[in-house]
């Protein structure tokens, strides 16, 4: 499901210039990930249009969001979105790779979420754009993960929603940088399919993970109910 127009409580997200739209991986992820408690400093890295900042911005009240970009065109797509937004002066965008910000950022975030690119070993498409939004040549896991261990607080969360097959890998290279997987979400299209999708959600510190699933479509194949709980506050028409 993708989506060219994406109600909030007050607004729409527009993005005429974009390769890549809003879709359903980013709107769960965006419904699904800890926002932390009152003032948590986030970082959404490669927002986009910049929806997991919005619905971040949505959801805690008195956050300050700052988010990384590299693409000009969803730069673009992301500082008019964030403007016409009623949270434009808790976000902050940077129009650059996540490496650039990484080496002269603070740190300290209490969040960072990211849908990162996840087309591991598929080839490039023909579309420039799309293929830097998409392909791990733009942002490969390990530097995420090297990122997020630099630059989150020692309480401090990783969000992430990647393809199933992806869960191990990911998870092993995370363990690589001190952090442990604490919570999950596993996504499947219809009723007793394989999951496609894994929200996963990473800390320093092992803990016992808390699991849970979600069906994204019933046997209608209209919205699902949980579907519906999770992200209904988000969508103009679901």
């Amino acid at each position: 499901m993708a989506n060219d127009y994406f109600s909030f409580k007050r607004f729409t997200v527009r993005q005429p210039r974009s390769a890549m739209k809003v879709g359903t991986d980013g709107v769960v992820l965006g419904a699904w990930f800890d926002v932390g408690g009152p003032g948590a400093r986030m970082l959404d890295v490669g927002t986009g249009t910049g929806l997991l900042a919005l619905m971040a911005a949505q959801r805690n009240p008195t956050s300050r969001i700052d988010a990384v970009e590299i693409d000009p065109s969803s730069c673009l797509d992301a500082a008019e979105n964030f403007a016409a937004s009623p949270w434009g002066d808790r976000l902050r965008l940077f129009g650059e790779s996540f490496a650039s910000f990484r080496s002269r950022s603070t740190g300290g975030y209490d969040r960072i979420v990211s849908n990162p690119p996840y087309f591991v070993r598929s080839l490039p498409c023909p579309d420039g754009a799309r293929t830097a939004a998409r392909h791990t040549a733009s942002l490969g896991y390990e530097e995420l993960l090297d990122g997020a261990r630099t630059l989150l607080s020692e309480q401090g969360v990783l969000s992430v929603i990647l393809p199933y097959e992806a869960e191990k890998p990911f998870s092993l290279a995370a363990l690589c940088v001190g952090l442990y997987r604490s919570r999950t979400l596993y996504v499947r299209s219809v009723p007793g399919a394989e999951p496609k999708r894994v929200c996963m959600e990473f800390r320093f510190g092992e803990s016992e993970p808390a699991t849970a699933s979600l069906t994204l479509l019933g046997e209608d194949r209209a919205a699902s109910g949980e579907y519906r709980a999770l992200a209904g506050d988000f969508y103009l028409r679901m």
